[in-house]
Parts: structure tokens; sequence; C-alpha cells
């Protein structure tokens, strides 16, 4: 479990603040179906708010950053919609590649064989390029979904126990956790989804298993680093017990 971290220099925020956000960006096509505009333009925005909550997160000193960019459920989405959502993908990526001396680490977690050969060369790149970045790391949830995570890591761990590497009684949490996509990261402390909905909508759900939950009625395009203020202050007056008295 990830411990808290200390804040940096946060004037008003709260003396901990957690070591790994998740964010569940929700809310870009009622934000514009709300003004008459394409979903589209809710994506335009919601990329937007993406930059500002990352800007601030780093500036304050979060470590760990997860965004839950495209569900393997998204692909059912309208053609034009995904490829709107895949063309500012492409924009993201080549901005980034004249940005690489801010120290973040960029790393993608879900199956990108899937996307078009244009999107998954430029994330492979962009992980090479800053693999060595430690100032923040920002894991992109792409064509991601957990229970498809927890599916992958069980039939990785299924194939070392068929050649004998491994023994049934042998695996643990840990071995699960071990053959997960996040393998090399903390657990996320707090999961924020705006926009009113109040579920998981199968992001971390293994990762996620001791986070603090965060909801708000504020669409993601609107999202701004004071309603993430008012999601750390929530956060810090929380008893994390784990389990325990």
């Amino acid at each position: 479990m990830a411990l808290l971290k200390k804040k940096v220099d946060a004037p008003g925020l709260p003396e901990v603040l957690p070591t790994h956000i998740g964010f569940i960006m929700d809310g870009n096509g009622r934000w514009a179906k709300k003004r008459g505009l394409p979903r589209g333009y809710g994506h335009v925005e919601g990329g937007k708010a993406f930059k500002r909550i990352m800007k601030y997160c780093k500036e304050i000193g979060i470590p760990y950053l997860s965004f839950y960019v495209f569900s393997t459920e998204n692909w059912k989405r309208s053609e034009q919609e995904i490829q709107g959502i895949l063309k500012l993908m492409t924009e993201y990526l080549d901005e980034v590649q004249s940005h690489l001396d801010e120290g973040i680490r960029y790393v993608a977690i879900g199956d990108i064989s899937a996307f078009p050969d244009y999107i998954s060369t430029r994330m492979q790149k962009l992980m090479d390029d800053t693999k060595d970045c430690d100032e923040l790391t920002i894991l992109f949830c792409c064509n991601y979904g957990g229970r498809h995570e927890i599916t992958h890591a069980a039939r990785e761990i299924a194939e070392l126990a068929a050649r004998g590497e491994l023994s049934p009684e042998d695996i643990t949490e840990d071995t699960v956790a071990q053959h997960l996509y996040t393998a090399e990261f903390p657990d996320v402390d707090l999961v924020i989804r705006p926009s009113g909905e109040l579920r998981l909508s199968n992001f971390l759900i293994w990762q996620c298993a001791y986070a603090e939950y965060y909801f708000t009625n504020v669409l993601w395009p609107d999202f701004s680093t004071e309603d993430l203020d008012k999601a750390l202050i929530d956060f810090a007056g929380r008893g994390r017990r784990f389990g325990g008295a």
C-alpha cells in the first residue's frame, strides 16, 4: 500500500497528500451537449483540463497520476467520436515530445497494440524517451480495462504453472500484482471521478482496492485546481485503517 507523502510547498493544502491519484476523466460529452456542441468539443476541453491538473499536481509534489484515457469499452462509441479522440491523442503525444526536459515519465498501460500504428509507435517512443525521468510519473490507461488486466495476469501466471516454474500453492497476492501492468508502481490512494457518476467503471480495480473515492458533479472539462484542492482536503480528513481497528 502506498504511503502518504508530506506536502512540498502548497499553502492551504493539508499536511499529507496522496502518493498516487487516479482520475476518471468523465463528462466530456455531457459538457459539449449542454452547450449544443458536438461531443468532440468536450474531448478537446477535457484535454485542456488534463494538462491543467497534471501541471498542478507536479507543482504540489504528487509523484504518481493515473488517467483513464480510453477504456476497452470505448470502442463501442461512434466512429466519428473515436477518430476524434485518437486525433487528440496523436496531437498530445507529438506535443509532449517537445517538452521532454520536464522530468515527467509517461507510461501507457493497457493493450496499446489495438491502436493504429501511428498511435502505438508514438506511445512506445514516449515511454522509451522518458523512462529515466523521476519528477512525476503519469500512467495513461489506454485501451484499458481492469478485468482485462487481471485476466491477462492470470494467463501469465497459469503459463508459468503449466511450465512447472510456479506451484499453485505459491501464488500470492504479490504474485498477481507483479503480473499487472502496474507492477512497478504503488497502488492508488485516491480516485477522483467528476460528472456525478458513482462507480469505478473497470478502472484499476485491483490497484484501487483500498483507495479512497471522491465524487463530484463537476464535469471533467470544468474540473479546476480548486476542485482538486477540495478533494485533497477531503482525503486528508479520512481515516485509512486498511482493515485494522
